[in-house]
């Protein structure tokens, strides 16, 4: 792709794996810190990063966006009303996520200014996805600004075919439809920062190599940025202020003063912490506080904040002492060992399926909801349309950790814990051709001390089971932790908040025990080396068998049957080339069919098998077998001679249309209603009558022609008719032949005009 030249403009070309990649610094934006444009074939995503003011909140106020633009893929929104883009899908807000857990750790302690990075999608093909681009894009335009990055740092997506053992770097889309993994990683070289992945049950030696090899090829990425931050990189400004450091400096003395002579209290606080008993820290704040001041001149005081940040110093501190000199965890557990675990199904007595998973003073109560495929959430994006059978929320109250706080809208935090809970047992989830509901699961965590999201995962299981959905295998899932002095590496199983909040790594993992189904990885640390990974998976999926076998004492199967309150629902494939049969014009056919049986009828197409799925849904069982009766009668194919109790539906003197099935009828002529002659069909049936008719012919353009005689008799009056009747008594038509002599096409009049025009229809042959 060419571009035309701009002034001033820096422009890179490499590739990733087999991808190229094309950077332009100073193109578009340039009152920002940094503005860069990535291209990969035709996907082009806009990066900027602008430096802000500095504020006072505590911590680094980072904010990194993502927009997808409908009309980088040539898409109007669908909505008659707002055209606007409106707010993110929730996978957007996930792309956000990502790049905002892999940049975070990568800046400098101390900054309190602003930062803000937007990745907008200007051009979307298809097949290159935009969310590494925009991880790029968003690494090198921090690394060539002037705001303080310790990077370089990159993002790239692995694949990996189970049936070829062939990973794919940062696949197309058509590549990802045939793999078996989606793992996306940030880092360098050297070390990696965030993992992010969906697998269908793959094997802890294989994850490791995808991550040894993401990990090869980000230092590849990384030695190339480097050499554009050496062309065009600005200085960075320096953000933390002199009275920053001389207060880091303070607090740092002021903590090893007192952890000189209060170890042993800050210890016992630190296991009662770990057990969430009462600590006493408010009351030891207290007396320290005298003791200090009383040592200081009079008229001064020790400061609050100062003390305060120490004294969470020296828990930090201690905690990873006892865990890495000791391998002593605060609540007293050995290094792989999990905490208790308590596990119940059906919860509340009207929800579809309901389950509660705790372990330790961790509790996730999810609630399972079943409706019909109608209810499928449709989501509208760069990509197209789809319909989601599968949806997965999570809630995080704040008096779940005790608190009191904002309540509402979730925030993104919880949006990703339902993604990862949604993409760990998504491939255990059945097709709508298994199991045709769409399936809406709400994880309400009710206590949180560490790992909701595997909580989440391993109550969904026990959920999903209780309200009857056929899942192929439990998913349970568990969170692993690590501890390192530089020398020595401890990994820990089942952590809780307190090792989370001081540790150098939260990697959690879910999966069957087949194999993995979803893993996510924050590190702190700069490289971990292989033997800790394979380690840390290993150790994860004897944890995560042991809670899976502890939880499935409450179920071990999903039940054979639903909920009695959950909707019943039937669903039968039909030809797609007669969808439109069964709907009918206008939609009168399918109208029909729910006005007599009283079930709702959703029809879609799956248009890579070529059926259509018709889904009959009712609390009545009886209403469902009356439209599948009806429908399956629709639908099937009939054969000569076949008989059957029709419905009289129109009737006109050369003879009578009968409904014998269900939106089928054909016509039965005057000479094959009775033996004997008959002049005008009104002679002998009326509408509404039933009668027994056969199924005489079978035309090739598929109308049918029916009899109320039997082969015997229909020959017999053949005979008579042929034998002792005048021939100008005889019926002009007769068994299809012609007998009009020469006037042959000209004759229509009648004939034409009483035709049925009916789906099925018989009408006079003419020849």
């Amino acid at each position: 792709m060419s571009y035309p030249k701009y002034p001033n403009t820096y422009k890179k070309v490499f590739k990733v794996g087999d991808k190229e990649v094309t950077i332009e610094i100073g193109k578009f934006t340039q009152q920002a810190s940094a503005a860069v444009l990535v291209t990969c074939g035709e996907t082009i995503v806009h990066t900027t990063v602008a430096l802000g003011r500095k504020v006072s909140l505590g911590y680094f106020p980072l904010s990194v966006e993502f927009a997808e633009k409908l009309y980088s893929a040539g898409v109007i929104k669908g909505s008659r009303w707002v055209k606007r883009d409106g707010r993110p899908l929730d996978e957007v807000v996930l792309k956000a996520r990502v790049i905002d857990r892999s940049l975070r750790p990568m800046f400098p302690d101390g900054i309190t200014h602003e930062v803000q990075v937007i990745n907008t999608v200007f051009s979307y093909d298809g097949q290159n996805d935009p969310d590494m681009l925009g991880m790029l894009g968003s690494t090198i335009g921090l690394a060539v600004s002037d705001i303080p990055f310790d990077g370089p740092i990159a993002g790239l997506r692995v694949g990996f075919n189970k049936e070829n053992g062939e990973f794919m770097l940062n696949p197309t889309h058509d590549e990802r439809d045939a793999s078996d993994l989606d793992l996306v990683v940030s880092g360098s070289g050297d070390a990696i920062v965030m993992v992010e992945a969906g697998a269908n049950e793959i094997k802890e030696d294989t994850m490791v190599d995808a991550l040894v090899l993401a990990q090869e090829n980000l230092g590849k990425v990384c030695t190339i940025i480097d050499e554009i931050v050496n062309e065009v990189g600005k200085e960075k400004v320096e953000l933390i202020s002199e009275d920053q450091r001389i207060e880091t400096q303070a607090i740092e003395e002021l903590a090893e003063k007192i952890y000189e002579t209060h170890s042993a209290e800050i210890r016992e606080i630190v296991k009662l912490k770990g057990t969430l008993e009462k600590t006493g820290l408010d009351e030891f704040k207290e007396s320290l506080t005298e003791e200090l001041n009383s040592a200081l001149e009079e008229g001064e005081s020790i400061d609050g904040s100062y003390l305060s940040k120490a004294i969470d110093k020296l828990l930090k501190k201690e905690t990873r002492k006892m865990i890495i000199d000791e391998e002593v965890r605060p609540d007293g557990r050995k290094t792989d060992e999990i905490r208790d675990i308590w596990s119940e199904v059906d919860v509340f007595p009207r929800t579809h399926g309901s389950a509660m998973f705790k372990r330790g003073a961790t509790q996730a109560l999810t609630i399972t909801t079943l409706s019909d495929p109608s209810r499928g959430q449709l989501i509208e994006s760069i990509e197209g349309e789809r319909t989601d059978y599968y949806i997965h929320h999570y809630a995080m109250p704040p008096y779940a950790s005790g608190e009191a706080g904002r309540f509402g809208f979730a925030k993104r935090r919880e949006i990703g814990h339902g993604a990862l809970a949604q993409r760990a047992l998504m491939p255990m989830i059945p097709s709508q051709e298994e199991f045709p509901y769409t399936i809406h699961v709400v994880s309400e965590i009710m206590s949180s001390n560490g790992s909701t999201s595997q909580a989440s995962v391993c109550g969904s299981t026990l959920s999903l089971m209780a309200a009857g959905v056929p899942i192929k295998r439990p998913v349970s899932g568990i969170a692993m932790g690590l501890m390192s002095d530089g020398k020595k590496y401890v990994v820990l199983s089942d952590i809780q908040g307190l090792e989370d909040h001081v540790g150098d790594m939260d990697f959690k993992v879910s999966g069957t025990k087949e194999g993995i189904t979803a893993i996510q990885m924050d590190i702190k640390l700069k490289g971990i080396p292989r033997e800790i990974l394979e380690q840390a998976l290993e150790q994860a999926r004897t944890g995560r068998i042991h809670i899976m076998d502890e939880m499935l004492k409450a179920i071990d199967a999903p039940r054979e049957g639903i909920s009695q309150y959950a909707p019943k629902i039937l669903q039968i494939s039909i030809p797609a080339d007669r969808i439109g049969e069964l709907i009918g014009p206008g939609g009168k056919m399918i109208k029909s069919i729910i006005e007599e049986s009283g079930a709702d009828i959703n029809v879609d197409e799956d248009e890579e098998k070529g059926v259509g799925l018709v889904n009959i849904s009712s609390p009545d069982q009886d209403k469902i077998d009356t439209a599948a009766e009806i429908i399956n009668g629709m639908m099937r194919t009939v054969e000569l001679d076949e008989e059957f109790n029709g419905s009289v539906t129109r009737v006109e003197s050369y003879g009578a249309f009968v409904e014998f099935l269900p939106g089928k009828e054909g016509l039965v002529h005057v000479s094959k209603m009775s033996p004997d002659f008959v002049k005008d069909a009104n002679d002998l049936v009326k509408f509404g009558d039933r009668v027994n008719v056969r199924i005489s012919e079978l035309k090739d353009d598929g109308k049918i022609g029916l009899s109320m005689l039997t082969k015997e008799q229909e020959a017999e009056a053949e005979s008579k008719r042929g034998g002792d009747r005048p021939r100008g008594d005889r019926p002009s038509f007769r068994g299809g032949r012609n007998d009009r002599g020469s006037r042959g096409g000209d004759r229509r009049g009648g004939s034409d005009r009483s035709r049925s025009d009916r789906s099925g229809g018989f009408r006079k042959r003419e020849e």
